[in-house]
């Protein structure tokens, strides 16, 4: 039967045409035999010319309707107009035959029921065949799923996946009452309370959450409901980014942790975001960064005069500005593009091309965050974090930029590592400027976790589990703040507006996270279980592996008590203490005295008397000795050269 699969497009339209050839002249005759209760000679003989004609009328009208164009597999609800259209027009023209034939036994009802039997015939025949096809095509690996959302979408979405191999809809779950009990797309519609017994009675493997519309707070209570099932969730993409409402099989993914957090962003006030960035010079650091990636995107939409990339990875800055040329493109946008490899710590050539481009606001994005990274490099962290923003500053300065904001993190807040520590102490270096300079309004935006970025644990928990696990958890009690890569850019861009100079902004992050319960629920809605909870030899389990090197179990936001509300509901303005820049100068000097020594003790000593806050984890020793890990194999490879070259 397989084989019928295999056939080309041709040949099985020929097939069509045979079939029709043969059952449309039986139509005739059951139309005949209705009217007359049977079927004599001389019956035979009046309507034997209606019999040979019909096929004769019908088969070329419906090649001209489209009818043989259609795929088989993809047929629905539209070719009922097509088959009526043509039945309509091949019984006009066989009562024109019957009249120019002067048919005795003329009889209306003879045509009337002709056209009933074969608009049935040909609706039946293409739907049998499409079943018939959809079932040859389907195999053991075909999975069984449940589609939440009897909305046009979810139709549209079970129709998409009726005709291909990959999923079988068994059945439609919606909470709207007068939908539940009713029939859409040949799918019965039940309410959620049945899903227990219903994935029992399918074998469903997979629920997919077809509701693109609604809020995220709605998506995660419902995704509340059906992780007791363990069943795999995979969910739509909002509408905005389905294409005229049309959606196919790969628009489907995977959950992820925004779905869980079931928090819905702010909308950007205007006035807010375009303030800095509109018809102005605007430059980015760190532009091939998740962050400063984010940033570009969003302040070529404000149509800046010049936006200007500032990144060190040749390959972070052609693709990003790859994606912003062709994001120019789409939006036929008249904004010059202008892209500089380069750090950071190259004041001079920072300063040239601020003042040379007339550069209105600096985002500063370039940082190491990676914590464990900047633990064990610790004068990298200091170099790129702390001087590096040093050296941007005081090129903006030099060259009279209006507005400085740097992209701080909550672990500048009572830092226990480098990362934090020098974050912290590039804050202190703008407070400080921003006493000392007025004209350049410096601020910093304080953020946690955000979804997407390198080293988030969502891409790592999923891999993890699609191997069967274990989940590696540094600790159980270990809770983090997250918001999505686009709106964190967005209060980014919102507060750069707010900051009067020397401002510490910090975004509302919403309610902590805890990591298990985030691994727990991604096991669960990925229709696996916990060891903990099955004996099943598949289940997943969670290791616990430790703190890695400067981790904290618990994230802030604030340092003090002191902080104030904006006129942007998710932007706080914090009051921090800060250093004079007469007292923070010598101490800066001597810090980058000791770096440019690898003195590593003193760098040590020197963090702590900045960052006040600053409680370490690791011991001087720790520190020393992944210093020495990573100088000592150069020394011993540079020692091997020189007794190679002395033989």
């Amino acid at each position: 039967m397989k084989l019928f699969l295999a056939l080309s497009r041709l040949q099985k339209q020929s097939i069509s045409i045979v079939v029709d050839l043969i059952f449309l002249p039986l139509m005739v005759l059951l139309a005949v035999w209705l009217r007359f209760d049977g079927i004599t000679m001389v019956q035979l003989r009046q309507f034997g010319v209606l019999v040979v004609a019909a096929p004769i009328f019908a088969i070329p009208i419906f090649i001209r309707l489209g009818l043989y164009r259609a795929v088989i597999r993809f047929v629905d609800q539209k070719i009922v107009l097509v088959v009526v259209s043509g039945v309509a027009l091949t019984v006009l023209a066989l009562m024109a035959l019957g009249i120019i034939v002067k048919i005795e036994l003329f009889s209306r009802a003879v045509f009337g029921m002709f056209g009933i039997s074969a608009v049935m015939y040909v609706l039946a025949s293409r739907f049998l065949a499409r079943a018939f096809i959809l079932s040859l095509s389907r195999n053991q690996h075909t999975v069984c799923v449940a589609i939440y959302g009897a909305g046009r979408t979810g139709v549209q979405m079970a129709t998409a996946f009726s005709a291909g191999q990959e999923y079988l809809p068994m059945f439609l779950i919606d909470d709207k009452e007068e939908l539940q009990g009713t029939t859409m797309a040949g799918i019965r519609v039940y309410p959620s309370t049945d899903l227990a017994p219903l994935i029992a009675k399918y074998q469903v493997k997979e629920i997919h959450l077809v509701m693109p519309s609604i809020s995220k707070l709605q998506k995660k209570l419902i995704l509340d409901r059906l992780e007791k099932y363990h069943v795999k969730v995979k969910v739509t993409p909002p509408l905005r980014d389905l294409v005229n409402g049309e959606i196919n099989v790969q628009d489907i993914r995977e959950i992820e942790l925004e779905d869980l957090l079931g928090r819905d962003a702010v909308e950007p006030r205007a006035e807010l975001i375009s303030a800095c960035i509109s018809g102005k010079t605007v430059l980015v650091t760190g532009a091939g960064g998740s962050i400063g990636s984010e940033l570009c995107r969003q302040i070529l939409l404000q149509q800046p005069a010049r936006l200007i990339l500032l990144e060190m990875s040749e390959f972070a800055l052609y693709s990003i500005e790859k994606e912003l040329m062709e994001m120019k493109k789409k939006h036929n946008l008249d904004i010059a593009i202008m892209p500089f490899l380069g750090s950071v710590l190259d004041t001079e050539k920072c300063q040239k091309v601020l003042s040379t481009f007339a550069v209105d606001t600096v985002y500063h994005a370039a940082a190491y965050k990676h914590v464990p990274l900047v633990e064990q490099n610790p004068m990298e962290g200091v170099r790129n974090n702390v001087f590096g923003t040093l050296s941007i500053a005081r090129a903006a300065m030099a060259a009279g930029v209006a507005r400085f904001v740097l992209i701080s993190t909550d672990k500048a807040v009572r830092p226990t590592n480098v990362m934090g520590a020098t974050k912290r102490l590039a804050e202190l270096v703008l407070q400080a400027f921003a006493e000392q300079n007025p004209f350049t309004r410096f601020c910093m935006v304080r953020f946690g976790n955000v979804l997407g970025s390198s080293g988030s644990v969502v891409p790592l928990f999923r891999q993890q589990i699609m191997a069967g696990g274990p989940i590696t958890l540094t600790h159980p009690e270990i809770t983090r703040y997250f918001m999505t890569i686009p709106e964190a850019a967005q209060l980014v861009l919102q507060a750069g507006a707010l900051g009067q100079g020397g401002d510490v902004f910090v975004l509302d992050m919403g309610e902590p996270v805890k990591i298990i319960d985030l691994a727990k629920r991604m096991v669960h809605l990925s229709g696996n279980s916990l060891k903990s909870e099955s004996s099943d030899a598949h289940a997943i389990d969670i290791v616990h592996v430790g703190l890695r090197p400067g981790e904290k179990l618990y994230e802030e936001l604030l340092i003090g008590d002191h902080v104030i509300e904006t006129e942007h509901p998710l932007i706080l303005r914090a009051h921090e203490s800060m250093i004079p820049w007469p007292a923070l100068q010598p101490l800066l000097d001597r810090l980058e005295f000791a770096g440019q020594n690898f003195d590593y003790q003193e760098v040590r000593k020197l963090l702590l008397e900045a960052v006040s806050e600053y409680q370490p984890q690791c011991g001087i020793e720790d520190m020393i000795w992944a210093q020495e890990q990573q100088i000592n194999p150069v020394n011993s490879l540079i020692q091997e050269q020189g007794d190679y070259l002395l033989q």
